[in-house]
């Protein structure tokens, strides 16, 4: 079950973290992986360890945020391994500085648009330029990796990375029932607290969640590989909660 082989996926942001969990899973589950990153030498190194354990891989840098650098890119990948079944909108940030928890009264205007850009549009960017030949085809999965500050309200400042969050799963919904009748699905993963190298998660915070830990990149590439699969053709236009019970719906 959920075996990928013969299908092409492009992963975005997968150069590092959870994104690259994403690449390798589809890969071994038989996907030919177009890994996508801002920067390209990331990409390359998760394309080496796929391939370093039989997998087929391809790297594939671009801006998600530039249209025509999506387009090119997609192109790029679509050369090197074929049209692509599976989409992964996996880049994301947390804005022009980085995720810096602000009060929305407190922040600054110009910091909002790189967490609309690249959580919103970058989602829009991608699912664009892949979706006619996923109709034509009659087969797709559009998959995006979204957060649960796009689910529900969360009083530690994020409010314009919620936004941008919030808005690719509303803009997915619509994408989903659209494309519902040419074999496409399109689905959200809210993702929670995860474990992140870069950054220090207090052992109180790991313990609020009740399954007792963070986030890991295999919980959201298990998924990712369930969505993409055959047997989840009747699965689209969901938002699914991986977040260790921290949010229930």
């Amino acid at each position: 079950m959920f075996e990928l082989h013969g299908r092409v996926a492009l992963v975005t942001g997968a150069g590092q973290n959870v994104g690259a969990g994403i690449a390798r899973m589809l890969a071994g589950q038989g996907a030919a992986v177009a890994v996508n990153d801002l920067r390209v030498e990331r990409a390359e190194a998760v394309v080496e360890e796929i391939r370093a354990v039989g997998g087929t891989a391809t790297a594939v840098g671009f801006d998600v945020t530039d249209y025509e650098a999506v387009v090119a890119g997609v192109a790029a990948a679509e050369a090197a391994l074929g049209p692509v079944d599976i989409l992964v909108n996996n880049a994301g940030n947390g804005g022009e500085h980085g995720m810096q928890p602000t009060q929305f009264k407190d922040s600054d205007p110009a910091s909002w648009r790189g967490a609309i850009d690249v959580n919103l549009y970058g989602v829009m960017h991608c699912s664009r330029a892949v979706i006619n030949g996923m109709v034509d085809r009659g087969w797709g999965r559009v998959i995006t990796i979204a957060s649960g500050a796009g689910t529900i309200g969360l009083n530690i400042g994020v409010a314009p990375y919620g936004g941008g969050k919030g808005g690719a799963i509303g803009f997915m919904r619509h994408f989903a029932i659209e494309n519902a009748r040419a074999g496409v699905t399109a689905n959200s993963l809210a993702i929670g607290l995860m474990t992140n190298p870069s950054q220090t998660v207090t052992a109180a915070l790991a313990k609020s969640i009740p399954v007792g830990r963070t986030g890991v990149p295999d919980d959201v590439a298990a998924a990712c590989v369930y969505l993409a699969s055959a047997e989840a053709a009747w699965v689209t236009g969901q938002t699914i909660e991986i977040n260790g019970g921290a949010v229930t719906t």
